[in-house]
C-alpha cells in the first residue's frame, strides 16, 4: 500500500504483545494484545522525536537504543545498567514523565486467547485480526470526530508471512466492513499501511511497544499495582461509542 507522504494531521503507530497463535496457548500469558498509538504529525515531529533521542542521550552515547518493553524488563542488552537500583530508579522515572506527559491517543485491545476458545471453539476468530478489527472501528470514530479521513499506520515487521497475513486482515476489514461499521465507512478513510525494521528506531513502534505490555498485565492482574498502566491509560481514547480499551471476549 502506498503512503501518502506528509498530508495527514495524524500518524498512528501499531505494536503487540504476546502470542497470537491459538494453537499453544501460554497458561502464564494466555492473552494477545494490540496496541495503536496516534499523534498529531507535528507533535510526533517537533515533541516525540526529540524528547526520545535527548531521554536516550542520557543513558548512551547515540539514539540509537529502541526503547524495548521486553529488554527494559529483563535488563539485558543495551539496558543492563538498570541492574543498579539508582540508575533504574531514575531511567523509570524519565521514561515514565515522557509517557505521561506527551500527547498521543491511544487505542488497545486485549484478546484472553483461552476464553476465546473455550466460547468460540473451532469457530474462534485469528486474535491478532480481531484485535485490529476492534482497534479499525474505533479508529473511524475517532477520526470522524476529529473531522479528519486520513491515518497512515506504521506497523513493526515481524516477517514476510506475518506482515502478509495482517496486510490481508487490514485490507479485508477496510474493504468489508465489520458487524458494527459497514464497508461504506470505512470506505470514507485514507489509511496505508507501512511495514518497517526494529533496526529502522522509529519512535513511535516504541511507544506503542511500552504502552501494551502494562495494559497486558492490568488485563491478566487487575488487583497488582501497575504504575505503569495509570500512566498510559490517560491517553485512552475516550470518544463514543466505543472507547479506546476492548478486552474480549
Amino acid at each position: 500500500m502506498n503512503n501518502i507522504g506528509g498530508e495527514s494531521r495524524f500518524i498512528g503507530f501499531l505494536d503487540e504483545c504476546g502470542d497470537h497463535s491459538m494453537e499453544k496457548i501460554d497458561k502464564d500469558f494466555p492473552l494477545f494484545v494490540l496496541a495503536l498509538v496516534v499523534f498529531e504529525r507535528s507533535v510526533y515531529a517537533e515533541k516525540l522525536i526529540p524528547a526520545m533521542s535527548a531521554l536516550k542521550l542520557r543513558y548512551w552515547n547515540h539514539e540509537g537504543v529502541n526503547l524495548h518493553s521486553r529488554e527494559i524488563r529483563k535488563q539485558f542488552g543495551p539496558f543492563s545498567f538498570l541492574h543498579h537500583p539508582e540508575k533504574r530508579q531514575r531511567f523509570i522515572a524519565d521514561i515514565s514523565q515522557l509517557m505521561e506527559t506527551m500527547p498521543f491517543t491511544l487505542f488497545v485491545t486485549g484478546i484472553k486467547k483461552q476464553a476465546h476458545q473455550e466460547k468460540y471453539g473451532s469457530h474462534a476468530a485469528n486474535p491478532y485480526e480481531l484485535a485490529l478489527t476492534f482497534t479499525l472501528e474505533r479508529v473511524l470514530y475517532f477520526l470522524w470526530g476529529e473531522k479528519e479521513m486520513q491515518l497512515p499506520i506504521v506497523a513493526e515487521a515481524r516477517g514476510k508471512q506475518e506482515d502478509k497475513s495482517l496486510e490481508l486482515a487490514f485490507l479485508r476489514t477496510m474493504s468489508a466492513g465489520t458487524q458494527f461499521v459497514k464497508a461504506e465507512d470505512f470506505k470514507t478513510l485514507t489509511c496505508p499501511l507501512v511495514f518497517r525494521s526494529k533496526h529502522d528506531n522509529i519512535a513511535g513502534t516504541q511507544i506503542a511497544d511500552l504502552c501494551a505490555y502494562p495494559c497486558a498485565r492490568h488485563i491478566l492482574e487487575r488487583q497488582k499495582p501497575n504504575p505503569a498502566f495509570q500512566i498510559v491509560r490517560k491517553h485512552f481514547y475516550a470518544g463514543t461509542p466505543f472507547g479506546g480499551f476492548k478486552v474480549f471476549p
